[in-house]
């Protein structure tokens, strides 16, 4: 029984270990509710109902910046966590903070002026990038050094 106890608490400081990557994962998914929210504002506000997705520019401005932010969470999300476990939790939760950043910088360029979207996704893009190579790289390194 005492076993059993201390790899639960084993277990449990295992998880502790990547609140900030948690944490970052979950300001993430809220960023893009949010960006959900938008479209559904921007229907109200057009009158354009669901299915339809054009008639407005603000619309489907909204809309193309929510499926934008769709495409990019898988990449970034799997770059965070490998990063997180195979490299550094602090530096992988400081990425992601530049990537939401990012989002929140091309979103609001994007809805002011599609041309204004640039300086946003390459943040973004420069996060994800250095996420899923550096996790690339530190597992193909482990390999290399026998480990």
């Amino acid at each position: 029984m005492l076993g059993d106890a201390s790899i639960a608490a084993s277990g449990e400081n295992d998880m502790m270990e990547h609140r900030l990557t948690a944490l970052v994962t979950i300001l993430a998914l809220l960023l893009y509710f949010a960006m959900s929210l938008q479209v559904a504002k921007a229907r109200g506000t057009s009158g354009i109902q669901a299915p339809a997705m054009s008639g407005d520019p603000l619309l489907e401005r909204a809309i193309r910046v929510h499926i934008n932010t769709l495409e990019g969470l898988p990449l970034f999300l799997a770059g965070l966590w490998l990063f997180a476990i195979y490299w550094n939790e602090l530096v992988a939760a400081g990425l992601g903070v530049v990537w939401i950043i990012g989002r929140l910088l091309y979103s609001s360029g994007y809805m002011a002026d599609p041309g204004k979207r640039s300086t946003g996704f390459l943040i973004q893009f420069l996060a994800t990038g250095v996420l899923l190579l550096g996790a690339f790289g530190r597992i193909l390194y482990s390999f290399a050094a026998g480990g």
